[in-house]
């Protein structure tokens, strides 16, 4: 995997769901992206990493912001995904 894509970073961020594609914030706890990434990694051979695993972390790193519009966070975290540089 990162022999391929260069890193787990560059492997992980393949698996960004465009923003139009994602649901009305904070209804869900899956994607079709975290299902494809789940898949992938399974595929891989790793273990305990089912797609609300993927879709939680997915939200940790940045990939999803599925928070309501009035939620402080959701600001705070398209500033953070503004500034930083996918691998």
């Amino acid at each position: 995997m990162v022999a391929q894509e260069g890193s787990l970073a560059a492997y992980v961020w393949r698996f960004e769901p465009a923003p139009d594609t994602l649901a009305a914030p904070q209804t869900v706890s899956t994607s079709a992206a975290s299902l494809a990434l789940s898949k992938d990694l399974k595929k891989r051979g790793w273990k305990f990493v089912g797609p609300t695993t993927v879709y939680a972390f997915m939200q940790a790193m940045g990939l999803v912001n599925d928070h309501v519009a009035q939620c402080v966070s959701r600001a705070e975290v398209a500033a953070a995904r503004a500034r930083f540089t996918r691998p």
